[in-house]
């Protein structure tokens, strides 16, 4: 399957480590020219360094902390460039804090807000003018708490189901101008956050990390925990041109893990 990204031009969101690294050097080895964003220059930098010579198309970085307004505005006109278009937009953030309803307090709401989902709808609409010029992929990753609630998540739980609404209601708006938005929620793929879920729930239980993830290999079907680069794979998909007509919907990548239908 030819997913015809060679030139275009794609901006992800949180891209210096995880998943949204493993989607920008996915997409990269396709050929697209990708703006990889985060809020610490010397890991961008790092990872540009570190992927730059096995793609096909040119990464560059800009940092941003996509909890300030001015900062997205920066980030999205330079994603666009002297061209002042952009094909691709990858809406992504670090995990919300654990906690639940006793522990959080309202600044932890706020600020989880501002970042997991108030941080989705400016990206968004900061890029729309760039977007609508030629049709365009937006992909926002949540979480497959979008589905069955994960115990201690409750900030997740709360804003990621959000984005699957707020993804169905985007797409249905800008259907018309040929821009095509969808969710993708991982479920345990293995990366830094996932351990470190693992490491607190480990302490909290007085067992080992490596009795945590036995037990959450087991409620899997697959029995395994999947890689970054099987995610990014669905994501590349969802991004292309080879995706003409799947728009508005949330895609869970888990396994089997998520019980609810």
């Amino acid at each position: 399957m030819d997913v015809n990204l060679t030139g275009k031009k794609a901006l992800v969101a949180a891209s210096s480590q995880g998943i949204g690294k493993a989607i920008a050097f996915a997409l990269a080895k396709e050929g697209a020219d990708v703006m990889l964003s985060g809020r610490h220059e010397q890991k961008l930098k790092e990872t540009v360094n570190e992927l730059s010579p096995l793609v096909k198309g040119q990464l560059t970085y800009q940092v941003c902390d996509v909890s300030d307004a001015g900062q997205i505005k920066a980030l999205v006109q330079a994603a666009a460039g002297d061209e002042k278009c952009l094909d691709i937009l990858v809406n992504n953030t670090g995990g919300p804090k654990t906690g639940t309803l006793d522990t959080l307090t309202d600044e932890d709401w706020i600020e989880s807000f501002q970042l997991h989902l108030l941080s989705y709808i400016r990206l968004l609409k900061e890029a729309l003018p760039y977007l609508k010029k030629r049709g365009a992929r937006v992909l926002n990753i949540a979480s497959m708490s979008v589905k069955e609630p994960i115990p201690g998540l409750m900030l997740s739980n709360t804003f990621r189901p959000a984005i699957a609404g707020w993804t169905k209601t985007a797409a249905l708006e800008f259907a018309k101008d040929g821009i095509l938005i969808n969710t993708l929620a991982p479920g345990k793929i293995e990366t830094d956050r996932v351990k470190q879920l693992e490491k607190h729930r480990a302490q909290r239980e007085n067992r080992t990390v490596e009795e945590i993830k036995a037990q959450a290999e087991r409620a899997i079907p697959l029995g395994r925990y999947g890689q970054p680069e099987e995610f990014a794979a669905y994501a590349v998909f969802l991004l292309s041109e080879a995706n003409t007509y799947m728009t508005g919907q949330t895609l869970i990548i888990d396994g089997g893990l998520t019980k609810s239908l």
